[in-house]
C-alpha cells in the first residue's frame, strides 16, 4: 500500500468525524495523479510554501511600516503565528492539521505592500475594487505558476478556507470545513495580540492605556491573552461539535471582550496619529506608481503586459504592485523619482 494511502487510512481512524479527510477532498480544478507519499492537503501546503507570493510575505508590513528593528511582525511572521495557533486548536479538536497548515500559510498571500494602506488604495483605483482575500485566490489560481501553467491547482478546501478567512460572524457563511473556520478565528487572535505587543514595543501604546476591564478578562500579558482565547474556542466548541453544531464561535462573554479589544486597537493604534501619518506616505507612493505604470504599461514585466492586454492595464498594474514587498516598492519609487548620483 502506498504511504499516502496509509496516511489517509490513518486519518479516518484518528481524526474526529467533523474533520476534513484528505481522501474525501472535492479535488482540484485540473485532475492530477496522486502523490505516492503526500496527501492532497500536504501537497497544497508545500506548493504554497514554495511560491514566490509566500516568500514575499517576509518583507510585507503587518502594521508598522518604517521600522529598522527586526523584532516587529511582518506578514510572514503573522502567518506563522496564525499557523501555530490554528494547529494548537485543530489538534485539540481532532481536525486535519495538514489542511489547517495549508489554509493558514496561504491566507495572506494576496496582501499588498504597506499593510492595509495598499489595499485601500487599490480598492479605490481598481474598477470593481480590491479585496486581499479574493486577490489571494487570484494569486494562487492565476498569477503563480505551477505544472499546469497558471495557478498552483490547489484543492477546493484550501481555496475555500483562504477565501473566507476575514471576519468572525457566521451569518451567511457556508464554510466547506471546520479547519477553515479555525484559521479564521486564529487569524484574529494572532493579529490583535501581536499588534498589541508591537505597539507596546514601539511606544505607540502604553500598558496603562490598555482597558483594565478587558485586561482582567483576557489577560495582562501576550501569552495569557492568547491562552485565554485559544482555550475558550477549544472548550466551548468541542461539546458543540460532538452535538452536531458545525459553527465555530467563542463564548458570548469572551467574544464581547475580544471585539471590544479590537475596537480599542482600531481607535488607539490602527487609526491613531502615528499609523495615519505613515499611511499617508504609503498612499502617495502607491498612487504615484499606479499612475506611472498606467501611463507606461510597456514598463511592466512581460507577465503583467500579457494581463494588461487580456484584462486591462489597471488590473495588470494592481497585480504587479500588490506583489511587491514594501522595500521593493520604496526602491522602485526612489529610482523613478530621484536623480541618480554621478561619480566623476
Amino acid at each position: 500500500m502506498p504511504i499516502r494511502e496509509m496516511i489517509e487510512a490513518e486519518e479516518r481512524q484518528r481524526l474526529a468525524s467533523w474533520a476534513a479527510c484528505a481522501a474525501d477532498s472535492q479535488g482540484r480544478r485540473f485532475r492530477e495523479e496522486e502523490d505516492a507519499i503526500r496527501t492532497c492537503f500536504m501537497r497544497d501546503r508545500d506548493r504554497i510554501t514554495h511560491s514566490s507570493a509566500f516568500r514575499s510575505l517576509k518583507h510585507k508590513t503587518q502594521v508598522y511600516i518604517s521600522t529598522v528593528s527586526d523584532h516587529y511582525r511582518t506578514r510572514l511572521t503573522h502567518t506563522l503565528e496564525v499557523s501555530q495557533i490554528s494547529r494548537t486548536i485543530g489538534r485539540a479538536l481532532g481536525l486535519n492539521l495538514d489542511l489547517i497548515e495549508a489554509i493558514s500559510l496561504g491566507h495572506d498571500v494576496g496582501h499588498t505592500p504597506f499593510s492595509h494602506s495598499g489595499e485601500e488604495v487599490f480598492n479605490r483605483l481598481l474598477p470593481g475594487g480590491f479585496d486581499h482575500q479574493q486577490h489571494s485566490i487570484r494569486v494562487l489560481t492565476h498569477l503563480e505558476r505551477g505544472k499546469h501553467g497558471e495557478g498552483l491547482n490547489l484543492t477546493e478546501e484550501t481555496l475555500d478556507g483562504i477565501l473566507k478567512h476575514r471576519g468572525l460572524a457566521a451569518v451567511g457563511r457556508q464554510d466547506k470545513t471546520i479547519e477553515g473556520q479555525i484559521v479564521r478565528f486564529s487569524d484574529k487572535i494572532a493579529y490583535v495580540q501581536h499588534d498589541i505587543d508591537d505597539s507596546l514595543r514601539a511606544g505607540v501604546l502604553r500598558e496603562e492605556e490598555m482597558p483594565k476591564e478587558l485586561v482582567e478578562v483576557l489577560g495582562d500579558t501576550h501569552s495569557k491573552r492568547i491562552g485565554t482565547l485559544v482555550e475558550d474556542i477549544i472548550f466551548f466548541n468541542k461539546p458543540r461539535l460532538e452535538a452536531g453544531i458545525r459553527e465555530i464561535s467563542m463564548t458570548p462573554a469572551l467574544m464581547e471582550s475580544f471585539q471590544k479589544m479590537r475596537q480599542f486597537m482600531f481607535k488607539a493604534v490602527y487609526e491613531g496619529p502615528y499609523c495615519m501619518a505613515e499611511k499617508e506616505k504609503a498612499i502617495y507612493i502607491l498612487e504615484f506608481l499606479f499612475q506611472y505604470f498606467c501611463r507606461k504599461p510597456e514598463k511592466l514585466p512581460v507577465q503583467y503586459q500579457g494581463i494588461a492586454r487580456e484584462e486591462g492595464t489597471k488590473r495588470a498594474v494592481v497585480d504587479y504592485l500588490s506583489s511587491m514587498t514594501d522595500q521593493y516598492c520604496l526602491t522602485l519609487f526612489q529610482t523613478l523619482t530621484l536623480p541618480l548620483p554621478k561619480l566623476f
